[in-house]
């Protein structure tokens, strides 16, 4: 049985931060929210900003890969993005 759990440590370890940017985004509100209203004990304080910290790389990370594939299809080159 140990076995199984080694084996499920190794999968959450590669398991993604989130299912999505947008819900990666959404948990990060919620902890910076969490945060600001000062209610939380240290542990649970540390905890949560531990997790934002994942959540903010995560986001981070997604944003850099969307904007290297609209390199691509740009030719390599970043344009202005033009809303109109």
């Amino acid at each position: 049985m140990p076995r199984t759990t080694k084996t499920t440590a190794a999968a959450a370890d590669t398991a993604p931060i989130a299912a999505s940017y947008e819900a990666a985004l959404q948990e990060l509100e919620q902890l910076v929210s969490q945060l600001d209203a000062g209610q939380l004990p240290l542990d649970q304080l540390l905890t949560r900003y531990q997790r934002g910290a994942e959540l903010l790389a995560f986001c981070r990370a997604r944003l850099e890969a969307v904007e290297n594939q609209i390199k691509v299809l740009e030719g390599g080159e970043l344009k202005p993005w033009d809303a109109a």
